[in-house]
């Protein structure tokens, strides 16, 4: 996956050490997302999604979104494999951008990445509306669950849109409907606006709501209802953390659709820095799919109540012994 091949021929042959050296670096992390992030990032997001659906009497708000988060860590952490050992030349014809294999896994890579994005900028903006209007049950469980639904829906649809672009580069010789619409860079535009833009606008609106909330804990606002105090802290990481790593994607995709929009000539150098940032980028992308069930983990008071709970019902979970109520019962009779 790494490699310093697009330095030959610049004439920058003092460079290649350092290269060589960051890619050393860069091929330890992806191993180490391999053997570590990778197993991390199932287990993990499995846990988060089944103790939550264990529990669904005590969900609030923003479990919904975690689950809605850890399926979408599922599916990245399920294709980091695949990407993260793609072969040393992205000029392998199997691997190739715009083969089948990369347009067959680009469209879950899309789906995950959109559904990321929305679920966090939607969790801010529900959790703003939580703490604004606490006793309204706008952002209740029961609604949230049905705007996952759609923005399920809504990341299909977003690339498959996306999807034709790639697919009428190949057949447009045959079908006239696609001659218009050979420009894969499009795809790139769209999602960078639909996936990255847009929720990054809705997810700093809300974070600039939430700093002018300023309201004074009441009688009346300490239900069962209300959010926990973590869940602010959890929040913000939450956002810094996935807006932090999807960044260097999408402002590479921005930055590769500008280059190659100018109708220049490319060099070849720039191609392979291009393929590079690609690279390096992508596996930051990954990282989010293991680091988001471990903030949950870690800062959500609730989750590890449910996890007992979910303990305890698989077959493993109560063979320790027990105490004999009645045999009990009888003694102090």
């Amino acid at each position: 996956m790494w490699g310093c091949s697009w330095l030959n021929g610049t004439g920058l042959v003092e460079e290649l050490p350092a290269c060589q050296d960051l890619q050393l670096v860069l091929l330890v992390l992806s191993l180490l997302g391999l053997l570590v992030g990778v197993p991390v990032g199932l287990c993990y997001n499995a846990l988060l999604v089944l103790a939550n659906l264990h529990s669904k009497a005590s969900m609030t708000m923003p479990d919904v979104y975690f689950v809605n988060m850890a399926v979408a860590g599922l599916v990245l952490s399920a294709l980091a494999p695949v990407h993260l050992l793609s072969p040393l030349s992205s000029r392998w014809p199997l691997w190739s951008v715009g083969s089948e294999v990369h347009v067959a896994l680009q469209i879950p890579f899309n789906v995950s990445s959109l559904v990321a994005m929305y679920s966090t900028a939607l969790l801010s903006l529900d959790h703003y509306i939580e703490r604004a209007l606490p006793r309204t049950y706008m952002a209740s469980v029961y609604n949230t669950r049905h705007v996952c639904g759609f923005v399920w829906g809504g990341a299909l649809l977003t690339s498959f849109s996306s999807l034709l672009f790639y697919i009428c580069r190949h057949i447009s010789a045959r079908a006239l409907e696609c001659t218009k619409m050979q420009n894969a860079e499009a795809a790139d535009a769209m999602l960078v606006f639909i996936g990255y833009a847009v929720p990054a606008l809705a997810a700093l609106y809300a974070l600039v709501l939430l700093s002018r909330v300023h309201r004074e804990d009441t009688p009346l606002d300490r239900d069962e209802g209300r959010l926990e105090p973590s869940a602010h802290r959890l929040l913000v990481a939450t956002v810094c953390m996935q807006f932090g790593l999807w960044t260097p994607h999408y402002l590479t995709l921005l930055g590769c659709t500008v280059f190659v929009s100018r109708g220049k000539p490319v060099d070849a150098h720039y191609l392979g820095l291009v393929d590079f940032a690609k690279d390096v980028s992508k596996l930051l992308a990954f990282c989010s799919s293991f680091v988001t069930p471990l903030l949950y983990r870690y800062m959500n008071q609730s989750f590890p109540g449910k996890l007992r709970r979910l303990m305890k019902k698989l077959p493993w979970g109560n063979r320790h012994c027990s105490p004999d109520h009645v045999g009990v019962q009888q003694v102090l009779a």
